[in-house]
């Protein structure tokens, strides 16, 4: 892809200042705006959770945005864009919301610290959000960059569900891998869920044990790039990742430490 990668759409998990810091919102945060200082174009997304104060981060909804229903298991789901500016970084950043979804005071589990048991529809709420307000920004990446477990369902939905779209149609994913892989199952009829807009029980069949572990692998396997966030990922994860044949750019604990990691990045992008 060379010197025409321009565009970098950032999906984050989680990112800070908008929930706590911890390693994965840091990086979010601090991505996109070093790449946007290297002169890149981007656009930043993340779920609207229930614990983020919008009077405080001054969000407010992107009426132009909003207003699509998104057909999860048969239900309509209003589809909320809402956005944010981070002032000091000049950034702003685009928020996913549904009152069923992302109302919640918790991000991923309950006060008992139980998995949600919809969050496999939350992905592909997520995803499909993301997606379908990015076409309506007519807005083309050239880099989709994945972080967190919850992005990881956009690289089958762009490579399948979005292959014949214009907007998409020169866009290329990086899929960052860190410890936040869910220990617990999803639902048992997620793979079902994806089933639909080209794409097939086929191609989501490692889904049928629906464990973090195998979301992460459907995630590599459409996937044009790895990228190891910490150090000690599954090993039977980072194997099957280097089955696949994909560049990986492996942890750097020096640049993670001194923030270097965002050149590194930043010419990864340029490899793909």
């Amino acid at each position: 892809m060379g010197q025409t990668t321009k565009r970098i759409l950032f999906v984050n998990s989680e990112m800070a200042p908008f929930v706590p810091e911890s390693k994965i919102s840091t990086i979010c945060r601090n991505l996109p705006q070093g790449i946007q200082e290297r002169r890149r174009e981007i656009r930043s997304f993340m779920p609207r959770y229930g614990c983020i104060n919008e009077r405080k981060n001054q969000l407010h909804e992107v009426i132009r945005l909003s207003g699509m229903n998104l057909i999860i298991s048969d239900v309509d789901r209003p589809l909320v864009i809402k956005v944010a500016s981070i002032s000091a970084a000049r950034l702003q950043v685009y928020f996913i919301d549904n009152e069923d979804y992302f109302r919640r005071k918790q991000i991923d589990r309950d006060d008992e610290g139980r998995f949600f048991e919809d969050n496999d529809e939350r992905a592909i709420f997520f995803a499909r959000g993301i997606l379908e307000t990015v076409k309506k920004l007519r807005w083309a990446p050239d880099v989709i960059h994945c972080q967190g477990w919850i992005s990881q369902l956009v690289p089958i939905y762009l490579k399948k569900a979005y292959k014949d779209d214009p907007i998409f149609s020169n866009s290329k994913v990086v899929l960052s891998l860190y410890n936040d892989i869910p220990g617990e199952g999803f639902s048992p009829e997620f793979a079902d869920k994806l089933v639909a807009g080209g794409i097939t029980a086929e191609d989501v069949a490692v889904l049928k044990e629906a464990t973090g572990t195998n979301l992460a692998k459907l995630a590599a396997s459409y996937s044009d790039a790895v990228i190891m966030g910490d150090p000690d990922i599954d090993t039977g994860l980072q194997e099957y990742c280097a089955s696949l044949g994909l560049p990986v750019l492996p942890f750097n604990a020096d640049a993670a430490a001194d923030g270097s990691y965002i050149d590194e990045y930043d010419k990864f992008y340029d490899q793909l």
